[in-house]
């Protein structure tokens, strides 16, 4: 009998969940006080406006302007609207067209077919604490902390024909950047050099988020090592793949320091940045023709960025 008000007293006391209730989340936003207010509302505006003025303001007058037939000089009132006409003559006369789609065609499969899987790879061998493997996530991650002109001006004195190392060591005269039969594979070969780190990197980080339990259920059912990764580790980064696919199409679209460095985008090199730039900015300025160019590279650009954030809304849901 002693013991009964005791439990009625416990049971009188409200639960935990009420200290976290909306309300009490609720009165603690209305504790914030106005400079509080004023610096949140700072940090969001600041960066919407800049990015709305540095990125969707540029790209929607890039969209307009690839009507026009406007040479970047005259009067803005005084400019020609030509309507879809520029299209019209980047797929139909402009002749360094159909190579720059083909090099960045090219440059997609190169990275996607050699330099992803040799980077996921790299990834599956050092997520095995091999000794030394700090060392080693530093050495093939430096690559990519150089930008692709510095890696340009690196992999000259390598594929330099009178002085350069490949030469001495095979032997051979080859002019790698000047001829227009090898220069896009020397290129492809010095891009894929600096995106194996990048994608080891991506997949690294997926793969310290497994959960160990798989890997163990599947050790138990006497699954070997490549059938445990392809079949159970692998499908769990799916987002990390998602992620992998977008930033390799936007590498090879974006595709533009290393052959600008070494010859403007010419002879052999040409890709759809490169001529983009060569025609907006160029001896003769085309900010119109330039302007749909870059809009075609945009319009690509969007469809596999809009699958990325499908997926990752997806998965946010679930």
């Amino acid at each position: 009998m002693s013991d009964l008000p005791l439990i009625q007293a416990d049971r009188a006391v409200p639960p935990p969940a009420a200290a976290t209730s909306k309300g009490g989340r609720g009165r603690r936003l209305r504790l914030l006080s106005r400079t509080d207010r004023v610096v949140i509302t700072l940090m969001v505006l600041v960066p919407l406006l800049l990015v709305v003025a540095l990125v969707w303001l540029p790209a929607a007058a890039t969209v307009l302007l690839s009507g026009t037939d406007w040479d970047g000089i005259g009067p803005i009132g005084e400019i020609d609207w030509v309507g879809l006409k520029n299209y019209d003559d980047v797929v139909n006369i402009y002749p360094p067209f159909v190579p720059a789609v083909q090099n960045n065609l090219l440059w997609l499969a190169a990275l996607f077919v050699v330099a992803t899987p040799f980077g996921m790879f790299l990834a599956v061998l050092l997520d095995k604490e091999l000794r030394g493997s700090r060392f080693y996530q530093t050495a093939l991650y430096l690559p990519v902390v150089l930008s692709l002109a510095l890696i340009g001006f690196v992999w000259q004195l390598i594929y330099s024909r009178d002085q350069g190392l490949l030469n001495a060591v095979l032997g051979t005269n080859t002019d790698w950047y000047g001829d227009p039969n090898v220069n896009i594979w020397a290129v492809l070969f010095a891009a894929g050099w600096r995106h194996v780190g990048y994608i080891m990197l991506l997949y690294l980080a997926g793969l310290k988020g497994v959960d160990p339990s798989l890997r163990e259920a599947a050790a138990v059912d006497g699954a070997s090592e490549p059938a445990t990764f392809f079949r159970v580790v692998f499908p769990v980064m799916r987002p990390i793949n998602i992620i992998v696919l977008v930033v390799t199409v936007i590498e090879s679209l974006r595709a533009f320091d290393l052959v600008w460095v070494i010859n403007k985008g010419r002879n052999g090199l040409e890709l759809l940045s490169a001529l983009v730039t060569s025609n907006v900015v160029g001896e003769a300025s085309r900010i119109g023709f330039g302007s749909a160019l870059a809009t075609i590279m945009l319009v690509v650009s969007l469809v596999f960025i809009t699958v990325y954030l499908t997926t990752v809304m997806r998965e946010d849901r679930r």
